[in-house]
């Protein structure tokens, strides 16, 4: 099994399937934390990665553009896929582009998706109007325009649970961005996952891996309407989940241990097909009531 490239990301050694996490633009391994550890228990091992240029400074940021966090995404798929039967993935927001892009790219290596909060563009309720325009910053940046412009994260910062919230909110606003990522997303970090979603558009129908769609309905980030945009575009079987308390931070909200648990039934459906399933070992010790 292989070990942490860095103090963020995090290992939990279970079985031969398992499922590397990615986390969102600006964000942390800290965000996809909770489902690793649900997973975990449900017999899993679990690869919780940096994307390259976070956890850092601002700099760091943007010293790196889409091509550089795919290219750790790919390199973390074949470290941590070479110890494992089946790999699955999951990211949250444009986590989950990059997991999207990863299957499309290497259908034979990904076994199955989880795609929690899939952010194909900003359109959620309380996204900002300039902020709605963001698919225009490639252009924009290409004119070296807006360079130091960035775009600040807003109330309710994608949590619905208030405690939840001020305890991520304080410490992302503190400047504690190992914790909760930065605070602002730079114009031309911004730019960059605009390229990156145009791409995984139009590769949506190479995706051929059996995908878990995980949206909050009231999603202040992403409407639902791009979970759904991406249900009705893949080639292969998907399956939505639709929250109802919760917002864009799925993997960290209220119902978090819910996305675990129907995270990895979904994987071991995979796993293991229905007609199989009755008479199959148990993947692992089942889930204590409430977890």
């Amino acid at each position: 099994m292989i070990e942490p490239r860095t103090a963020n990301e995090f290992v939990f050694r279970g079985g031969r399937c398992g499922v590397l996490l990615i986390h969102g633009l600006t964000g942390t391994p800290s965000e996809m934390r909770q489902v690793g550890r649900g997973l975990h228990k449900a017999g899993y091992s679990v690869y919780g990665m940096q994307l390259a240029g976070h956890c850092g400074s601002e700099a760091d940021l943007l010293a790196t553009g889409w091509q550089d966090w795919y290219a750790s995404v790919r390199e973390a798929a074949e470290r941590f896929g070479a110890g494992l039967d089946r790999l699955f993935v999951g990211g949250l927001s444009m986590g989950a582009l990059l997991a999207l892009k990863l299957a499309a790219d290497h259908p034979q290596r990904v076994a199955g998706l989880a795609l929690y909060g899939t952010t194909l563009r900003y359109d959620g309720w309380a996204v900002p109007r300039i902020s709605r325009l963001s698919f225009l910053l490639p252009l924009v940046t290409a004119l070296g325009l807006g360079r130091n412009r960035r775009t600040m994260e807003t109330f309710p910062y994608g949590i619905r649970d208030e405690r939840i919230r001020a305890r991520i909110a304080g410490a992302m606003l503190s400047g504690d961005s190992v914790a909760a990522g930065l605070a602002g997303n730079p114009w031309p970090s911004l730019a960059q996952f605009q390229r990156l979603s145009w791409r995984v558009r139009r590769q949506l129908h190479q995706v051929r891996a059996p995908s878990l769609l995980v949206h909050a309905r009231e999603d202040d980030i992403a409407s639902l309407g791009n979970a759904r945009e991406i249900a009705s575009r893949v080639s292969a079987p998907s399956e939505l989940l639709v929250l109802e308390n919760s917002y864009h931070m799925v993997t960290v909200d209220a119902e978090r241990d819910l996305v675990a648990r129907r995270s990895a039934d979904f994987f071991r459906a995979i796993v293991v097909p229905a007609p199989e399933r009755a008479a199959a070992a148990p993947l692992a010790a089942p889930l204590e009531a409430g977890a």
